[in-house]
């Protein structure tokens, strides 16, 4: 052949329609198995490159997926938590693998951005990471409903459409950490994170471990919970806190493992020592979590099928289909801080 194959071309040698090219190559159903392979065979011996600007044009779709990502404010604005990087890997490998784009965005979530990625279509869907304090975000939510936005979340609810959620059983989380904790005799404990409806995962973990604390008659004392956001700082300057108001505890269960690496490093200042006086659970089982002194105990969330299934659901939305709410299971690692 002189010159660039095209569909017309595939269609020739396959011996179907030109339509017919056109949709096997965007893997319709209406194509049957048989005959989606014989384009596909063709198209690779014709070297054919789909070109994808065209074919946006015809399908009034970008192929592309935007992923917002809100965080907590920090001094240094270079710093993310590393539990997104994770989630970042497993959506963009999981993009690719589709076929699609992803175009990464950080967000002030006192923005406008729901109405940006709506009127510039930018991208066919939106990916959410994290929420700020999620009272304040809820109006965002209700928007994208009003703007038949296809959209899904990581962890945070969305009120009558759980649909649009995908989330790690934060609950059973916090109970895995106490059940953890009790096993090794450590009953008097504290808890790093902030425990209120503004952050609703970390109050779910929070719910679960006093929860358990209480089926085995222990209470967990107000004077031993100190709110933290999910950064380092913040979980040091909270347990210097507890420490320097003569709060005593054998145990302390953070809301993330950040929070718990910077109450590591408070704990240390004090004297204190890791895990023989006090033992550390955090959440999350971020990468740095075994490579900390001493190694951090943890409870995983799968950021792996969590990525995956983000971005699953977020196409099935686009294409119209039924999509089911997805509630990972949590599961205890245990290293050297308990």
């Amino acid at each position: 052949m002189k010159g660039k194959a095209t569909s017309f071309d595939i269609a020739h040698y396959a011996g179907v329609s030109q339509s017919t090219v056109s949709r096997a190559l965007r893997n319709s159903p209406l194509v049957n198995e048989e005959t989606r392979k014989r384009v596909f065979e063709v198209a690779k011996q014709l070297n054919y490159k789909v070109d994808k600007n065209a074919s946006n044009l015809r399908t009034q779709q970008s192929s592309t997926l935007a992923l917002l990502l809100f965080e907590d404010p920090t001094a240094d604005e270079s710093q993310i938590n590393p539990f997104f990087l994770a989630m970042l890997g497993s959506i963009t490998r999981a993009c690719a693998k589709e076929g699609y784009d992803l175009l990464v965005s950080f967000q002030s979530a006192s923005s406008d951005w729901q109405a940006d990625y709506e009127d510039s279509h930018r991208a066919d869907g939106i990916i959410l990471l994290g929420y700020g304090d999620y009272i304040d975000f809820q109006p965002k939510f209700n928007t994208l409903l009003e703007q038949n936005t296809k959209f899904v979340c990581w962890g945070a609810t969305v009120d009558n459409r759980a649909d649009l959620t995908i989330s790690c059983d934060n609950y059973g989380g916090g109970q895995l950490a106490a059940e953890h904790l009790l096993a090794h005799n450590r009953t008097d404990c504290a808890f790093i994170g902030d425990a209120s409806d503004h952050s609703p995962e970390f109050f779910a973990r929070f719910n679960g471990f006093k929860d358990k604390l209480k089926q085995h008659a222990i209470t967990l004392s107000e004077r031993k919970i100190a709110n933290a956001i999910s950064t380092e700082e913040s979980g040091y300057h909270a347990t210097r806190s507890l420490i320097a108001n003569n709060i005593t505890f054998n145990a302390l269960f953070a809301a993330s493992d950040l929070i718990a690496i910077g109450a590591i490093r408070a704990l240390k200042e004090a004297n204190i020592n890791v895990p023989k006086d006090v033992a550390v659970i955090g959440f999350d089982n971020i990468s740095i979590a075994s490579y900390v002194n001493p190694s951090l105990t943890t409870i995983e969330q799968n950021t792996t099928i969590a990525g995956q299934m983000l971005v699953e659901n977020l196409l099935k939305l686009i294409r119209g289909e039924q999509v089911q709410s997805t509630l990972l299971t949590p599961r205890l690692i245990v290293r050297g801080s308990s």
